[in-house]
């Protein structure tokens, strides 16, 4: 094992700059189960103005985020449209069924996007009372298993038309919402026009410890707020961790572009190894290649952490690797010169 640890298996694993934690250690914290944590106050409004939605909850995941919107947009018995790909369906425990008593109509998009078209073809009919009533659709942007995919924002409009159309919800799993603004010309502003629900992560590419918002009108946040009281998610001084939040909006979302840069210029390596067979559009953070018959995802990435580097298997051929605030580009000569030797 190499001394040396190059940590390629998610953005999760950031640790606080110097002055995140510092601004977390003299943040004003109370009871936020109270209502009376300032901290908390503060960022779940910042967050709601930045995006022009009328409230925001604070949790400790995107997982919880978006299954408590999930459920306050649907009742047992409905429907949720979602690519077949989608953190929703595949990563979080199936509480779609749990905590939301409904079922998931899947669509196989490309890169984990899907289409207006898509979604209003597989519409259940209301009047049939053999089927479930779809009720919402989410999107994700970006899309983790897409490769750190962008939707184009024309066709969420067009997909927003079909939900306006057909009396559905609109969510997005925003995790990496602010990656996909990186790229793009769209504000936070343009987004909280379409959705009637934002789950974004602060722990991932903006390099929070902990913690997720979900965004929406206030009735939807104050039927979440009850939701997460019943699902152990009510916390107490959280303002510390809610510094963290604000702090990294202010500071940590224009240098996501770096991240970008980096995964694109692994990328181009990665693609010229000659047990690669192919490698996903690398638009964001994300690195998703395809190996050849000659070696498994699993032998790779134990060969890979024998060298130092941390990545991890996404599939029987498939190897993910994902670039972060604390990755330099000293990391990447290093991976750069392990990939190459």
């Amino acid at each position: 094992m190499s001394a040396r640890i190059i940590e390629l298996r998610s953005d999760t694993f950031t640790k606080p700059t110097p002055a995140m934690f510092e601004a977390m250690m003299a943040a004003k914290v109370g009871d936020d189960v109270f209502g009376e944590d300032e901290t908390v106050n503060a960022l779940e409004q910042k967050t709601a103005k930045l995006f022009g939605m009328e409230a925001a909850i604070f949790c400790p995941s995107g997982t919880m985020t978006n299954q408590l919107a999930i459920r306050a947009h649907c009742i047992p018995g409905s429907e949720v449209i979602c690519d077949e790909q989608s953190h929703v369906y595949i990563y979080e425990g199936g509480g779609i069924a749990v905590n939301a008593q409904s079922s998931v109509k899947l669509i196989r998009g490309e890169n984990g996007k899907i289409t207006a078209a898509q979604v209003g073809n597989v519409i259940n009919n209301p009047n049939d009372i053999h089927q479930p009533v779809t009720r919402l659709v989410s999107l994700e942007n970006t899309s983790n298993r897409g490769g750190g995919s962008i939707y184009d924002f024309k066709e969420i409009v067009s997909i927003k038309n079909v939900c306006n159309q057909n009396k559905l919800k609109l969510h997005l799993d925003g995790a990496r919402i602010f990656n996909a603004l990186a790229e793009s010309t769209e504000t936070p502003l343009d987004y909280g026009k379409i959705f009637d629900s934002i789950s974004i992560c602060l722990s991932k590419g903006l390099g929070c410890p902990v913690g997720s918002l979900l965004l929406g009108n206030t009735e939807i946040i104050k039927q979440t707020r009850r939701f997460r009281k019943l699902m152990g998610g009510g916390w107490r001084q959280a303002g510390f961790l809610a510094a963290a939040g604000i702090y990294a909006l202010d500071h940590h979302v224009e240098r996501l572009r770096e991240d970008h840069r980096r995964a694109k210029e692994a990328g181009k390596l990665i693609s010229k190894l000659s047990y690669v067979k192919d490698i996903y559009p690398i638009e964001t953070n994300i690195i998703i290649f395809e190996l050849d018959d000659t070696i498994t995802a699993i032998e790779f990435v134990q060969k890979m952490n024998e060298k130092g580097i941390k990545c991890i298997p996404f599939g029987k051929q498939l190897v993910r690797m994902v670039t972060h605030i604390d990755l330099t580009d000293n990391d990447l000569e290093y991976l750069h010169h392990v990939l190459s030797s």
